[in-house]
Order: structure tokens, then sequence, then C-alpha cells
């Protein structure tokens, strides 16, 4: 034990990093900063929206500058007041490059507060807020986040509304100096028409239009030139899994892949991994909506854990990510809030099913029982091997009906999800297959007398994860009841001792809710989760885990601080696939829909319980 110890020491100490290399501690103050670029951001948008103040103190300087400095002032005020509200999220998490173009863009609304609206209190405002940037300077030292050219897409869809919506207050705001009374198609092709720099139909009096232009003109140049920045800036490509990462995976899972039923998972090739100094740990993750999420345990040796840990938490801190960890077990989570300080929140069980006690026999298993029967007696068959052993025509095969079955467009999942059906790189990989023979006079399907299939990756030597379950919309109920007994009383001759099954949110709070003597708290709990279940079915998942007599393995959430439990709630739920626009936009029956925390989508209908994408 004593062995132990001094191994896990040795791995903290060999990555404690310097302090100067390290940066400085999270304080308060960015988040002050970035509430007070909110604030200035606002009083410079309102500045370019409305006219100057006709009986300001330095209204009578203001009237011996040029003429096109006015508009130019307004417009200027407008694009400030936009980038430093966008620049505020930066602000609050110290990213070093929202402080120099809050710098640079501070002494500009400065100039266009005091020359459009003479603003003394907007422009002492925006000084203040300068001052203090440059005082803190050191707070702001957060490196930039991984980048994606889709940021470019939703930036000219979300700027271009906002730029839009502005600009019909723009044309809007002068209504005593327009020139008769346009509709609204007018103003909205007016709007159209400045945001590109061209004169629209709406014509003003006492030279606002030239106002209206500047300011319409540099909304749209705004929209234009942040897109094409978006677009076309330096290459930092988001976290992915390069081949030296995978190799060393690999070499790590085959000597303590055994450990955690979820291993395998991380060698997703869009997650990133950081190992400790020695290199006998790591930890995978992916950055979503600036929470850094790891998965499951570390990967290796538990001594070494500290060490992955630890330059976990040193990553996320120079970036500024909220560090957080989805589904690891009850070791993993005691070792993570040991060396990090974090608390931990049980988020449900994993079932897993010991091949050696499983039996269809006795009343417990009645209803699996027979559900497998008559589904035998209708003419299925099935089929357990390692993925390795299918022939090439088979497989694809296997994979045009695995993408073809799938309920999205692409493959969804996180902590308990591969993404992939691949012999070269998966062989150990275990997949399980139903087929029916077409009738006499029944042309066969696309896919041949494939109906279902479920595809397990390995857990060390002698075990195996459920990734996926896939069937035909034609095929009868009770597909995935029939699939994983096939592959459970199949696993002694795959020298298979354990199968991981579902991911059941929430289990304990149901099981003890529904119990005599339940407390009031309890009871309440267990009638909100059976209130969810109406769109989530998390009862009926527990009750379709439950089918299958398994033993319950808690996982848990790792978070720094319960403020960050909202933005970690969402970012796993992005991670996982269930806030993607189209998924939301579908429609689906209720009783059709059931998530779970393996990679897909279950869907129960008729007593079937179906993982999709």
């Amino acid at each position: 034990m004593s062995d132990r110890l001094d191994g896990e020491k040795s791995e903290k100490v060999a990555w404690s990093a310097p302090r100067w290399l390290r940066g400085p501690r999270p304080t308060a103050v960015p988040g002050l900063i970035g509430t007070a670029g909110v604030v200035v951001g606002v009083l410079n948008l309102m500045s370019g929206l409305f006219p100057r103040f006709r009986h300001s103190r330095v209204h009578a300087v203001a009237e011996v500058l040029p003429g096109a400095v006015s508009p130019l002032a307004a417009s200027a005020s407008l694009v400030v007041g936009i980038l430093l509200l966008l620049l505020a999220h930066g602000l609050k998490r110290r990213k070093r490059r929202a402080w120099v173009a809050a710098v640079a863009l501070l002494p500009v609304g400065i100039a266009a507060q005091v020359v459009y609206r003479h603003s003394i209190f907007g422009a002492v405002l925006s000084l203040l807020l300068l001052g203090f940037l440059i005082r803190h300077r050191r707070e702001f030292a957060a490196l930039p986040d991984p980048r994606s050219r889709w940021r470019a897409v939703a930036n000219f869809i979300v700027l271009g509304g906002v730029s839009f919506a502005l600009g019909m207050v723009i044309v809007s705001s002068h209504p005593h100096k327009i020139v008769g009374s346009p509709s609204f198609g007018a103003r909205a092709e007016h709007v159209l028409w400045g945001l590109f720099g061209f004169e629209g139909p709406v014509a003003y009096t006492h030279g606002v239009d030239y106002t209206v232009g500047y300011s319409l003109g540099a909304l749209g140049l705004l929209t234009v030139a942040t897109t094409a920045y978006l677009a076309f800036r330096p290459e930092h490509p988001a976290a992915r899994l390069t081949d030296e990462d995978e190799q060393r995976l690999r070499e790590l899972l085959a000597k303590h892949g055994s450990r955690d039923s979820l291993g395998y998972f991380a060698l997703r090739r869009d997650k990133g991994a950081v190992f400790s100094p020695s290199g006998k740990a790591a930890v995978c993750y992916r950055v979503i909506s600036g929470v850094m999420l790891a998965s499951g345990d570390p990967i290796g040796d538990v001594e070494a854990w500290p060490g992955a840990i630890e330059r976990f938490m040193e990553e996320a801190r120079a970036h500024s990510w909220t560090p957080a960890v989805h589904g690891c077990s009850e070791t993993g989570g005691q070792v993570w809030t040991r060396e990090t300080g974090m608390d931990a929140l049980e988020l449900g069980d994993e079932a897993i099913v010991d091949v050696a006690d499983f039996t269809l026999s006795g009343r417990s298993m009645r209803n699996v029982r027979q559900m497998v029967k008559r589904i035998e007696r209708n003419g299925y068959t099935t089929q357990v091997r390692r993925v390795r052993d299918l022939e090439p025509e088979e497989l694809e095969r296997v994979q045009k009906a695995a993408d073809a079955w799938r309920d999205t467009d692409d493959e969804r999942g996180f902590s308990m999800a591969l993404g992939r059906i691949d012999a070269d790189k998966d062989g150990d990989a275990v997949i399980a297959t139903a087929h029916l023979a077409p009738a006499e006079g029944e042309e066969a399907g696309p896919f041949g007398d494939l109906k279902a299939l479920q595809y397990f990756v390995p857990w060390g030597p002698d075990g195996m994860s459920l990734e996926r379950m896939r069937r035909d919309r034609s095929a009868d109920p009770g597909m995935n009841e029939l699939l994983i007994v096939a592959a459970l009383h199949t696993a002694p001759e795959l020298k298979i001792k354990q199968l991981s099954l579902n991911f059941a949110v929430f289990r304990s709070y149901l099981e003890r809710g529904e119990k005599l003597g339940a407390g009031p708290v309890m009871r309440i709990t267990r009638g909100t989760l059976l209130f969810l279940s109406r769109w989530y079915q998390i009862e009926s998942l527990y009750k379709f885990n439950d089918k299958f007599q398994p033993r319950w393995e808690p996982r848990f959430v790792v978070f720094r601080s319960s403020r960050d439990i909202p933005r970690i709630g969402l970012a796993t739920m992005q991670a996982e696939g269930y806030l993607e626009l189209p998924r939301v936009l579908r429609r689906r029956k209720a009783a059709e829909s059931l998530p779970c925390a393996h990679p897909e989508e279950s869907v129960l209908a008729a007593g079937t319980l179906e993982k999709v994408a």
C-alpha cells in the first residue's frame, strides 16, 4: 500500500509546474470587468441609436467639426457597442484576445460618445473600464478555445439577424425627418440595401440620411468582417485524437482496460487526451461551450491518475475552461475529488450483467423468456461474432444498415459511444445480428435478411460494453431482448465474463422513492423524475435494464462549483447529441423516445428498446 501511495505522490510532484507557468489563479475581477463591458456596450449601442443631445455643454464644440464626423461617430458607437457585448463573455473567462480587443475598442467608443451623443457619463465610464483593464491585465492570460469553421456560419446568421433588427430601429428612429410614410416592406428593403452600402427607398431631411446610411453600412461591414475573420483566421484545431495518442491509449487499455467499462470509448477521434508525466495514465476530454468535459475514469494505472488529473486541470486553467467529469466510477470520483477539491454528485447507475449468473429460468425472467421464444417462433435467427470474423461484404452491409436505421444525420454520443464499426481498428469488438428470411414470393430488403444489430466494444480481455442498438422499423418488437439474450448465451464461447448494458439516470432515486416509508423528499424527487419520463422515459429505461437482473454500479458527475452545474448539464446534453436542432424539430411520439447514457437514444415501443443515434 505504501508503494502505491509513493507512486501517486511521485506522479503528482513530477507535474508540479512553477507558479509563473500556471499563471494567476482566477479571481472575481474578470467577472466584474465582463459585466462592466456589457454596461458600456449597451451605452455605446444606445448612443448610436438615438440622436445627440442638442443642449449638451460640448455641443458648441462639436458644431465646428466637419459634417461627416457625426454620422461616422454614430456608426462607430454602434459597432463598438456590439463588439463589446460580444467580448463580454470572453472577458469573464479571462481570454487574452478579448482583453486586447476591448482595450483597442474602448478609445474608439469614448471618442464616438463625445462626438455624437456628447455623453460625458458614458465617456467617463468607458475610460474607467479602460483603466481597470490595463491595471488588471495580468488577470487575462487564458489561451484561445479550439476553433471551428462553423462559428463563421453561426456568426453570419446571428450577427446578420441582429444587424437587420438594429437597422430597422435606426431607420425608424427619426420619424419626424422621414419623407412620406414608407411601409414596413420599404423600410426593410432600405435596411437590406444599406447593409450592403447602397441607398434604399426611404428618404430623410436635415442630413439624417447620412447618419442612417453610415450606421447601416457599419453594421453590414461589421457582419462581413467578423465572419471573414472567423472563416480565414489561422487554424487552431479543436481537440482531436492523434495517431500517436491513440496508440498510447491502446497500450494503456491493453494493460488496464478491465478497470472501467467506458475505457474503450476514449478512442473516439473527436476527443483530446492529456497524459501523466510518466505516460502511464491519461484523461480524455472534449471542450464544449467552454466546458472541458472528461468522460469516465482516467485511462491507465491508478497510481498515475493524479499526474494525468493535474495536467487536465492545468489545461483547463490555461484556457479558462470549466472542468467537469461525466460518468466516472466511485473510485474515479474519489480520486478526482481528492486531487482537485471538486465535488461529486451521483448521476445514475450502470447495468452490468455477470454472464455466469445469467439465466432465463425463474419467475423474474418470465417476460423476457416469453418474448424471446415468441420471436424465435416467428422465424428469427441470431448470430454473435467478433467483428474481425465478418466477411468484408457482410461488414459493409452491416455498416450501411446501421447508418440507414439511425434516427439522425450524424452519429451521436460522447461518454459511451465509439461512433464507428471498423474491423481493422476494433477487431475484438462483438456484433450481434438478427435475421429473418423473406417469405416465399417476397423480395429481400435492401440489407438482405438482416433485421437488427447490436454492437459491443471490448471491456478488457473478458468483458464487453454495449455501444449501439439498431433495428429495421418493420422488424417485430423485442429485437433488443432477443439480441441481448443471444449475446449473453454466446459470451462463454467468446470468453466474455461480464456485459455492460445501458446507463439508468437517477435510478437510485426512483428505487428509493417507491419503497415503503420513503420520506417526502424522496417521493417528490421520484414524482419529478416520473414527470420528466413523459419526454425522456427515465423510468422505462431503468425498468428495461432491470429485466436482465443486473448489478448496478453507480456513476458520478464531478464539478467545481454548484454554479457550474447548469452549464455542465447543457454541455453534456450537447455532447450526447440531445440539443441538436434537427432532433428538437423532429416529430416523434413520446412513447417512442427513450434517451440513455449510452451513445444513442433508446426507443421503447411495444416492449422494445432500441438505441438509435
